[in-house]
């Protein structure tokens, strides 16, 4: 069977913590990654939590990019899982990293609908 989906699972450190902190500078940044990597978005929900941190989701016509936020850790982990073959997760994945100036990346790509997951060697990039 063909790959059904690519799933790029992304923590993100040393964040800008009033970023990581922002609901709508976070579904902004969603959105634009989204059709930075020429998705579709369908629909869009995000959650501010008191007393800090985000939630949200953007539904695209391929999948979904998703994230929980942690400002006072500087931390945020992502996820953005892509169907088929056309649209590369990781073009979005990197946008969300730069937005929120993270400092230091670890990210796995996980091909879904190919049998048992075997998850690959995590790569680790520093942006400093």
């Amino acid at each position: 069977m063909d790959t059904v989906g690519r799933h790029v699972i992304s923590e993100l450190w040393e964040c800008d913590a009033k970023k990581l902190d922002d609901a709508d500078y976070i579904e902004k940044v969603f959105v634009e990654a989204a059709l930075e990597a020429g998705a579709e978005v369908r629909e869009v929900a995000f959650h501010k939590f008191a007393p800090q941190g985000v939630s949200g989701v953007v539904i695209i016509s391929e999948s979904h990019l998703t994230i929980h936020s942690f400002p006072e850790h500087r931390y945020a982990s992502i996820d953005v899982y892509t169907c088929g073959t056309r649209i590369d997760p990781n073009i979005a994945a990197e946008y969300i990293a730069k937005a929120l100036d993270a400092k230091v990346t670890e990210k796995v790509e996980v091909p879904r609908g190919v049998g048992p997951v075997h998850v690959p060697e995590r790569k680790v990039s520093t942006m400093i």
